[in-house]
């Protein structure tokens, strides 16, 4: 049976309120309203590089919902899994972005707590979600957020594991929302399940206790779980506005590494959602017809580092300008300066 969906994905969506340029929050007066959220850019991206994506989610039926929907609409991403909350109390979570410049590092400010995602139930959706696609992503974010949260994101991991989906997963660890500990004890329950895993070095050491390079924490969890692909993201931050960008990738099945050459001194206009890029390129590669782990590593780093040149938390760029990017970074000899 064809599959409606490529991609769905569960998270929280979020209203994002950022003063302009490189303005402070305590000093401001007016803020750029944008939408995001770490599960939505993951599907944003992998609608943009041409697959069919979904989001599964709960959010406000006011005006303020419906600038939510609207925005996942114009990303190419389906709104058939909105559930809507009409209660009094009904939400969108918020959160404030100020950017950096060194030495002054980027902040953020979570108001989120009691937001519509805490109240998402498997009862909000039909049964029929869980054969709809071929891939289903959600993300530590949305354990993390609360009990009711978690309880829906293990059971949907179990219910679209069972009906033959491909499951992907990304700790994506904060730690003003949980402990490393409570993290491990929960992502534990799941890992079994999971067959696509993003997970940072730093991440794996400081969270799941893992010593060792990153191929040897690599190789571990695959030891320990049944998962069939494992990517790490390497990021150096030279400064707020210099970053730059690389990967591994390992084929737990052809116990096999992938690499290249990374992405270096990145203009950084906007970080937020980088690390969700690299998310969908990586997806998209193993998804996309002839795909496979080295597709993916050159989709994923080059969707994240082009990422960080674009405002906002959503990708914007599409197959054929993501293809372009990847040429130029392989390409060792002299290049246009201009897309002209």
């Amino acid at each position: 049976m064809k599959k409606v969906f490529d991609l769905l994905s569960l998270g929280e969506i979020l209203l994002r309120l950022s003063p302009p340029n490189n303005e402070r929050i305590v000093r401001g007066d007016t803020f750029e309203k944008q939408v995001g959220g770490a599960e939505l850019n993951v599907v944003s991206g992998v609608s943009l590089l041409g697959l069919r994506t979904g989001i599964i989610s709960k959010i406000p039926s006011s005006n303020i919902g419906i600038f939510a929907k609207n925005k996942v609409r114009f990303i190419g991403v389906s709104d058939d899994y909105l559930a809507y909350d009409d209660e009094r109390d009904a939400r969108l979570g918020i959160y404030y972005y100020e950017n950096g410049a060194y030495p002054r590092k980027p902040g953020v400010v979570y108001d989120r707590m009691h937001s519509s995602i805490n109240k998402i139930d498997i009862s909000d959706f039909p049964e029929s979600i869980f054969g709809s696609t071929r891939c289903f992503h959600t993300s530590g974010i949305t354990l993390a957020l609360g009990e009711q949260c978690r309880k829906t994101g293990i059971e949907m991991i179990k219910r679209f594991k069972a009906a033959g989906a491909i499951i992907s997963f990304d700790v994506n660890f904060r730690l003003n929302l949980w402990s490393g500990e409570e993290a491990k004890e929960c992502i534990e329950q799941i890992l079994p399940y999971v067959d696509i895993f993003f997970c940072s070095e730093d991440t794996a050491r400081l969270t799941f206790g893992k010593e060792g390079n990153v191929q040897e924490i690599m190789k571990s969890f695959a030891a320990d779980y049944p998962i069939s692909v494992i990517a790490s993201t390497q990021r150096t931050v030279h400064s707020p506005k210099v970053h730059s960008f690389g990967s591994v990738i390992y084929d737990c099945k052809a116990d096999q590494f992938y690499e290249e050459e990374p992405y270096r001194n990145i203009e950084v206009v906007d970080r937020i959602g980088s690390g969700d890029a690299y998310v969908s390129g990586v997806l998209y590669g193993l998804l996309a017809e002839h795909g496979g782990c080295k597709k993916a590593l050159r989709y994923g780093n080059a969707s994240s580092a082009v990422k960080n040149t674009i405002p906002g938390d959503m990708p914007s760029l599409g197959l054929k300008e993501i293809e372009n990017i990847i040429r130029d970074h392989e390409n060792t000899g002299a290049q246009m300066e201009m897309n002209r």
